[in-house]
């Protein structure tokens, strides 16, 4: 007990103190948002991979993936890293830094106001993002919980409240700067973690090999008849498994508080190196994740889901480690929720002050005013989360668990299409996105109504909200087509960021 509770009181003890030292970077907006756009390819490709994976991912999503597709649930780890991750930085990351500066934009609903030149499609966003962070927010909480139970004898409603108010201070303090550099040191523990876990759970069943011929010897005809299913190359249901890796891999394209961190990088070399570092995180982190939860089914004699759920999966294979691991083990997945937790508060909190507040409720917003606003909403959105998480908890309230894909799948549907080809397309319309938006929003709150009338195959929070991200990406061409541009000549300054002339040094370009 000594040594977790040391663990934990250095953990937060650094947390605080970045927190503390990033206060100079937050004496307005740009410097609270996005530490004046001066963050390096470290910070920013840790920032990217510590809010793409949280406790969620590494206790209930690997878990429960583990469990249905055995050892072939790490390819949801590779597709992580290389569309969520490797395509994004790709495809988005230099786009979207060049068009948010010339746009002067400093979150997603604030870009879609600029780019297509409408108030209302801004405000409508930032209402979209608010309404579906909070649950997104409150589910961090909940992967910790059988941790928290399994390593110390104390209330999961105080490892709540703890963590949400250490998380809060730090936010406040050093503004985006503080998370990016807390992200670094959390993504190490996470990075270190993850590999020093997968090998003690291994060992303890003999080895990778053994480990493999056990997880081939598992025979569960209501998942397949076929033999060796949970050790095959793709699972025993690969394509449900193709499902999961394009919402969690795909759907970052078009999660607020994951694109807002191509808004902060310092330069161009920044990109390039960013997307090596991010790729290679995703691939540790998310891999290890899911190649970790594959070996669930060898623990099948001390897990009930009739009692535990999935989320008992992973706890239950760790606790038999040395008391040092288990204090790894807490202090990796409160650095995934923590790093996660602060992104997604400082997305909810600007977006709703710049892109709601500013401008509509309150006309004359300084920049220290602004400030003000988005760290007492960070405390609002913090003590929300916290008090829906308390609720599940103490409760049992499954529903409020469920929300997480709910709302991955409704922010990535609305804004993934309009986003992409509003970074890349000039004739994309201010009603393509509408639609976007409406088709998205509406299929997701569909899917938690009414689940029971969708097909079989879009009756699950995941696979529908594949389904709406996909079918955005030919909605929003396809009602480009039919409805009226924008003014041709406001297009064009728009997209004259990308042919702005600069200056480079000889060893970047061969020139003529």
């Amino acid at each position: 007990m000594l040594i977790k509770v040391l663990f934990l009181c250095v953990f937060f003890c650094i947390m605080i103190v970045v927190g503390f030292y990033c206060r100079k970077h937050t004496t307005d907006v740009r410097g609270f948002v996005l530490g004046g756009r001066s963050v390096g390819p470290w910070l920013t490709a840790f920032a990217y991979g510590t809010s793409y994976f949280s406790a969620v991912i590494f206790v209930g999503y690997a878990g429960q993936f583990g469990w249905k597709y055995g050892i072939a649930s790490t390819w949801i780890g590779i597709g992580n890293a290389l569309l969520g991750s490797l395509l994004a930085w790709v495809v988005l990351g230099r786009r979207t830094r060049i068009m948010t500066q010339h746009l002067n934009s400093a979150t997603m609903p604030e870009f879609f106001g600029a780019r297509f030149n409408s108030d209302a499609l801004k405000i409508g966003s930032s209402v979209i993002t608010f309404i579906f962070l909070i649950p997104y927010t409150a589910s961090l909480y909940n992967g910790l919980s059988r941790l928290f139970g399994m390593a110390f004898n104390i209330d999961y409603t105080i490892c709540i409240v703890i963590m949400a108010v250490l998380t809060g201070i730090y936010v406040i303090a050093g503004g985006y700067m503080a998370t990016a550099i807390n992200d670094f040191i959390q993504g190490l523990i996470m990075l270190v973690g993850i590999v020093v876990i997968i090998g003690a759970v291994l060992a303890s069943k003999g080895g990778f090999m053994e480990a493999l011929n056990g997880l081939a010897a598992v025979n569960d005809p209501t998942a397949s008849s076929a033999p060796g299913a949970f050790a095959s190359f793709f699972g025993p249901d690969p394509w449900n498994l193709l499902g999961v890796v394009i919402l969690t891999s795909l759907g970052t394209w078009g999660l607020p508080q994951m694109v807002q961190k191509f808004y902060a990088i310092n330069n161009e070399k920044s990109i390039n190196t960013g997307t090596v570092i991010s790729t290679l995180f995703a691939l540790i982190v998310a891999g290890g994740c899911y190649f970790l939860g594959g070996f669930g089914r060898l623990f099948s004699d001390k897990i009930d889901l009739a009692v535990g759920g999935y989320d008992s999966i992973i706890p239950t294979m760790l606790a038999d480690l040395s008391p040092g691991l288990i204090a790894l083990t807490v202090i990796l997945v409160l650095s995934a929720s923590m790093s996660t937790l602060s992104s997604l508060v400082m997305a909810s909190s600007s977006t709703l002050t710049i892109d709601f507040l500013k401008g509509t409720i309150m006309k004359d917003m300084g920049d220290k005013k602004q400030v003000l606003i988005i760290r007492w909403l960070i405390v609002v959105f913090i003590a929300i989360s916290a008090v829906i998480a308390v609720i599940q908890y103490k409760e049992n309230v499954s529903f409020i668990a469920q929300l997480m894909g709910i709302s991955w799948g409704a922010l990535a549907g609305a804004f993934l299409a309009p986003f992409l080809y509003g970074l890349y397309w000039k004739k994309t319309t201010t009603a393509a996105c509408w639609a976007s938006f409406i088709f998205g929003v509406g299929v997701m709150v569909l899917n938690m109504a009414f689940r029971s009338y969708f097909p079989v195959f879009l009756q699950s929070s995941i696979s529908a909200g594949a389904f709406a991200m996909l079918a955005g990406l030919v909605i929003v061409p396809v009602v480009s087509l039919i409805t009226p541009k924008l003014e041709k000549n406001f297009v064009e300054r728009v997209f004259s960021c990308y042919e702005k002339k600069v200056e480079v040094v000889q060893k970047k370009t061969l020139g003529d």
